[in-house]
């Protein structure tokens, strides 16, 4: 599924309308969409259940002046990426192999569209949308839950990565009450936040077979980057079932390769998105 067909830019937008241009005119693919306090229209893929769902519509928050470096108040394309493949967290799948409700979490949810979209879409879902504890922030992604009219299935939680997760789990810390499914989008370009969002990782991700971790993380920050924070998953026996770079205006995928960095320019870079998945390693070995 091409991304480009299934949102809608904001016509009054200037972001945007600049955004297209240099798309159009260059082959710029740009990494962020909207600007704060702007709406953002997704228009969600033909054929996706229920039929009756056709957009929807997000507030781009904008952060207190103290947290601009959160980068949060933008519609970011690996968030829209998850969106557009959203099929490929195989909710469908784990769900028809437990009779439970499966329980979502998404870290560093910004506007919230994944967690929308997976609270629009599936009913058998429980999903914490979860950011940090800033309140412009907050309220904003709140507001966004309510506005597509999915509070039932998704609940809003303020949250600063690596510190306790109790108010992620609203149901103690037994093994039941942790997440079946963590989904992030674009949370590992600061080198010096992977340390933190690893132990909330493995906090809150549930010890089974099927529980995943899904992260997607543009190459404009570099890849040695990503290289890092995978090195630092494989230290706490989270172990890296997957990772492909997928075209973002696209079809194309490809093994990841840290070593295409030399030599490759911020253009080619923006072309793609970094798709991965964790899960724990053998139950013997899993460190709680």
């Amino acid at each position: 599924m091409d991304s480009r067909d299934t949102r809608e830019l904001g016509d009054d937008d200037p972001e945007d309308i600049l955004q297209a241009s240099l798309q159009t005119l260059y082959g710029y693919t740009p990494i962020t969409h909207s600007s704060p306090g702007s709406v953002f229209t997704y228009s969600v893929p033909t054929g996706r259940v229920p039929h009756q769902l056709k957009r929807i519509e997000l507030m781009t928050p904008d952060t207190q002046p103290s947290n601009w470096s959160l980068h949060a108040s933008s519609i970011w394309v690996s968030s829209l990426f998850i969106a557009d493949h959203l099929e490929d967290l195989q909710i469908d799948s784990f769900a028809s192999q437990d009779s439970n409700i499966l329980r979502v979490l998404e870290l560093g949810a910004g506007a919230g569209l994944p967690s929308i979209l997976i609270g629009s879409v599936y009913q058998r879902v429980s999903v914490t949308v979860s950011d940090y504890p800033d309140n412009n922030l907050i309220r904003t992604l709140s507001e966004n839950v309510r506005r597509n009219e999915v509070s039932e299935r998704c609940r809003v939680v303020p949250y600063k990565w690596g510190t306790n997760v109790t108010s992620l789990l609203n149901r103690g810390l037994e093994n039941d009450s942790l997440f079946d499914i963590i989904v992030a989008a674009d949370t590992l370009w600061n080198p010096e936040l992977h340390a933190p969002f690893i132990d909330t990782l493995c906090m809150c991700l549930k010890h089974g077979p099927n529980s995943r971790v899904h992260l997607v993380a543009g190459l404009h920050t570099g890849r040695y980057t990503i290289h890092a924070f995978l090195d630092g998953t494989r230290q706490r026996n989270l172990n890296v079932q997957s990772v492909l770079e997928r075209e973002v205006d696209g079809t194309q995928s490809r093994m990841w390769d840290v070593s295409q960095a030399e030599g490759e320019d911020e253009q080619e870079r923006r072309r793609w998105v970094v798709w991965i998945v964790l899960k724990w390693g053998d139950a013997g070995d899993v460190v709680q």
